[in-house]
């Protein structure tokens, strides 16, 4: 029997921060569950999610996400009160929020969110402990960049 093929892509991902990487050096990653409503896992199937300009506050001893868009789709229930703005609390163990409150507090770190993706049939949030660049930090990024890009160029004109 032949087997069926899936519509589906294999990959994991569901939404990137790319911003994110040119906007601050990033240090230490975390991963995290993230607490949805129904409405919200259907909206994230279909790819109605947004995490560029995505933070998280820590408050109370609890890890929320801030600024994350999914937006609810057409066909949601009437009863549903969709707020596609809204907090969503993140799972950390509870060594891993004081790890984040000490590096937030006393070192001046930020916490941002670079990517969203399923694990088996959860949704993850990875995040990074990461510090605002400057301007001269991203012209140093940028060339290094661009020689990396050159000298790869030149060695394989090289070897023909």
């Amino acid at each position: 029997m032949a087997k069926k093929k899936s519509n589906k892509s294999n990959s994991n991902t569901i939404a990137l921060n790319k911003k994110a990487r040119h906007e601050y050096s990033l240090h230490e990653k975390f991963e995290a569950g993230v607490e949805l409503q129904g409405w919200e896992v259907k909206s994230i199937r279909a790819g109605k999610v947004n995490i560029s300009d995505t933070y998280i506050h820590i408050k109370n001893g609890e890890a929320f996400l801030l600024g994350s868009q999914i937006q609810p789709l057409n066909s949601a229930s009437t009863h549903v009160i969709c707020d596609p703005m809204r907090y969503r609390k993140l799972l950390l163990n509870k060594r891993e929020i004081n790890r984040l409150i000490g590096a937030t507090e006393r070192e001046g770190y930020s916490l941002i969110a670079t990517a969203m993706y399923w694990k088996k049939c959860w949704v993850k949030l990875e995040f990074y402990l990461a510090k605002g660049k400057k301007m001269h930090d991203k012209r140093a990024d940028i060339k290094d960049r661009d020689w990396s890009r050159d000298k790869e160029r030149l060695m394989k004109h090289n070897t023909r």
